[in-house]
């Protein structure tokens, strides 16, 4: 762990449990020991582990910000990775749909609009989203099936950083990270 990633975090670590520190100190090194990976893309890494939605590390953004930029990063790179991040929470709903459906079957509630077969929007919304991603996994059956509308904001959304055009000259258009930072 290099001195730049250090933040006044550490310090109350270091302060109230030395062990976890050095603990840490020894976990984190490790990648950066065996250099696998270039200092800006650890950088981004460390950004997307503190930016995502239910982390939001504010000392830990600005650190790993500061060492992605110090390090070539470009604005768009460390942009995209604040994007691709910002999805994370959407895991919430991977694992509270199903719960949710599984309530409503014992309560006997909303059969119907659990069990029927997607409209035409809905078996075009799930066209989409499996030519983008590349799959589709049938926990997205209820959530498209229970909220079309949001599913569609979040297929919009999610996908952003993957379509956007940076000015490099892509075609089609993608994003400013190297598929192995971006996947």
């Amino acid at each position: 762990m290099g001195e730049d990633t250090l933040h006044e975090g550490w310090e109350s670590i270091l302060r109230l449990d030395p062990t976890v520190f050095k603990t840490s100190l020894s976990l984190s090194s490790v990648p950066r020991r065996k250099i696998n990976l270039t200092a800006k893309e650890q950088a981004l890494i460390g950004l997307a582990v503190s930016a995502n939605a239910i982390h939001l590390y504010e000392p830990g953004i600005r650190t790993h910000v500061k060492a992605a930029i110090k390090e070539g990063a470009t604005v768009y790179e460390v942009l995209e990775v604040i994007e691709l991040s910002s999805t994370v929470g959407i895991h919430a709903c991977n694992i509270g749909i199903p719960v949710l459906v599984e309530v409503l079957k014992e309560e006997g509630k909303f059969g119907d609009l659990i069990t029927r077969d997607f409209d035409d929007k809905q078996n075009e919304l799930k066209e989409q989203f499996a030519k983008r991603r590349g799959y589709w996994h049938t926990f997205w059956d209820d959530f498209l099936r229970l909220d079309p509308e949001f599913f569609e904001a979040y297929l919009e959304f999610s996908g952003a950083p993957w379509i956007k055009d940076v000015g490099k000259g892509d075609d089609p258009p993608r994003g400013a990270l190297s598929p192995k930072v971006s996947s």
